[in-house]
């Protein structure tokens, strides 16, 4: 059964560490169009909140998906614990400790996925917004 405390372990967290790098990269990608965005290089509202939004949707999902796949690792950790007691038929409170600890890291992981994905998303969006009303402000509100 510790095959199986593994796979859940490795499953979970590789899956949280993996979606943590895509939203850093995609962060670090919108930072830097930001950065380097020309408003003059666009003709049309829509345009421009296209160029500026695309990909932020996927940051989003990373963090209001990462609390939830913590949690599956935490259910899933605890329901093994309790199969390993009802297997054995011996009730040690070393190994159940045990057991739901290495079971909650998984819900630790996963907010400590979600939480800088969401701040990210939030900055990332502001200044979005910030370049959008930066187009309008010259060019009108053409294109609507």
């Amino acid at each position: 059964m510790d095959w199986l405390q593994q796979t859940i372990d490795y499953g979970v967290i590789g899956l949280l560490v993996l979606m943590s790098f895509i939203a850093l990269a995609i962060a670090i990608e919108r930072h830097l169009f930001y950065r380097s965005f020309i408003p003059e290089n666009f003709t049309g509202r829509q345009e421009v909140e296209i160029a500026l939004t695309r990909r932020l949707h996927l940051i989003a999902t990373v963090g209001s998906n990462a609390p939830y796949i913590g949690l599956l690792g935490t259910v899933l950790g605890i329901m093994l614990t309790f199969y390993k007691m009802g297997e054995t038929g011996v009730v040690d409170t070393g190994s159940i400790m045990t057991g739901l600890a290495l079971a909650l890291k998984a819900t630790a992981a996963g907010l400590v996925v979600a939480i800088p994905a969401v701040t990210a998303y939030n900055l990332l969006l502001r200044k979005a917004k910030e370049q959008l009303l930066t187009w309008e402000a010259r060019h009108g509100r053409q294109g609507v």
